[in-house]
């Protein structure tokens, strides 16, 4: 959503990341689009994955080839592990390797834990936990066999999980996306003390309330967005370029030294505002 309300604001103009190549899983829409245009613009050739809207990823390349660096996009379900495999084949065939990978594609299926089926279950794990261990991995055998390249980066490559405040926030109706969330971190932190002796830098970022289609009825009118303030303690909603402009930091060599965490970006969401003035 590269056209929300926050517009440009804050957005990220250098050439932090100028020749690495990126991959964005979900980058067709949301937070995902807006990651990949960031890295575009921050100097990174970029994968722009989808698995449904072709149309919307054709788009989101054509806004980062403006930039002057290539990007393409590729069909791929991100909880099919031959189709993770041959995606990342085809951007070192094209691109000549992958320096940082972003697993952002997740979904949600919601209900009461006692209606919600275990086609829903098994689908929002499928795609939000094992679809990030299946990118993860396949991008960490990339990296392996590359290694440092220190005139481009520091690290040997990066990988960045979308994990959701909801990683360490319960969330009633939700089970199973809070649950795939709470994997996510565990994952990554467990990825990150594997592979940081390699020169992998493993994080996650994890979002609060951002203005995203998923989400809309949540900020849509002013009375949601009244209400959903009331657990923001920075009292306003996020835009999907406040994701962004994080995932571009973490994945550049300013944060070299950062392995292992979760950045939250939740105007405060996980301060736990309801304690504020009571406990």
């Amino acid at each position: 959503m590269a056209g929300s309300a926050g517009g440009n604001r804050g957005v990220i103009h250098s050439q932090l990341l100028a020749g690495q190549k990126a991959l964005v899983t979900g980058a067709n829409s949301g937070i995902g689009k807006a990651t990949a245009i960031a890295l575009g613009r921050a100097g990174a050739d970029v994968v722009v994955n989808y698995v449904v809207g072709a149309d919307e990823a054709e788009k989101v390349v054509t806004e980062i080839e403006a930039f002057g660096v290539r990007s393409y996009a590729h069909e791929a379900d991100v909880s099919d592990e031959e189709q993770v495999v041959q995606m990342v084949s085809r951007m070192v065939d094209e691109l000549g390797t992958i320096d940082i990978m972003v697993a952002n594609a997740g979904l949600q299926r919601d209900a009461p834990v006692t209606e919600m089926t275990l086609a829903q279950w098994h689908k929002v794990i499928d795609v939000n936990l094992t679809g990030q261990f299946l990118c993860a991995r396949a991008a960490a055998k990339e990296f392996l066999r590359r290694g440092v390249v220190p005139e481009v980066s520091r690290a040997a490559g990066k990988i960045i999980c979308m994990s959701s405040v909801h990683q360490i926030i319960p969330w009633s109706g939700h089970v199973n996306y809070a649950s795939s969330k709470g994997g996510v971190g565990m994952m990554m932190q467990t990825l990150a003390q594997e592979l940081a002796p390699r020169k992998i830098r493993v994080n996650a970022v994890a979002p609060g309330a951002i203005r995203t289609p998923i989400n809309k009825d949540a900020w849509d009118t002013p009375e949601a967005e009244a209400d959903l303030l009331r657990l923001i303690p920075y009292s306003r909603v996020g835009d999907p370029e406040d994701i962004a402009n994080a995932v571009v930091a973490v994945a550049s060599d300013l944060l070299d030294y950062v392995v292992g965490t979760t950045l939250y970006v939740d105007g405060g969401m996980t301060l736990f505002p309801g304690f504020a003035t009571g406990g």
